[in-house]
């Protein structure tokens, strides 16, 4: 559960980062901006794998490609539940999964399998 919370953390400050850098990604207040975090990682879990199976085909033909889309589609969906989140158009949506995705994987990098906070000591 610990480890579902700092994932949902980590969305959040992609989705600040995205609100940032995307055009046409408006976010209205923090407390939406967490909810939006939260309802993300939610949908990650429940909704996308049945997404990813149901378009098996074309993921495949496309070599993995339109797993992207499905990652837009992702936050296309939060953003439609979510009353806070706006969403210019399809082409802000994908630049928006792209930076949510990127800040989730370096994000991952320091999360452990448990939720906790790993720290990396290099030995000589």
């Amino acid at each position: 559960m610990l480890g579902f919370f700092a994932r949902a953390i980590i969305a959040a400050l992609g989705l600040w980062l995205a609100t940032a850098w995307v055009r046409g990604v408006y976010i209205d207040t923090p407390t939406t901006l967490i909810l939006a975090g939260l309802l993300l990682g939610i949908v990650n879990s429940v909704v996308r794998p049945i997404a990813i199976v149901l378009t098996l085909p074309m993921t495949l033909l496309t070599l993995g490609f339109f797993l992207l889309v499905i990652n837009a589609g992702m936050v296309a969906l939060v953003a439609w539940i979510l009353p806070g989140m706006h969403l210019a158009g399809f082409r802000s949506a994908f630049w928006c999964s792209v930076v949510v995705s990127l800040t989730s994987m370096v994000g991952s990098w320091f999360i452990g399998p448990k939720g906790k906070i790993e720290v990396i000591v290099r030995r000589r």
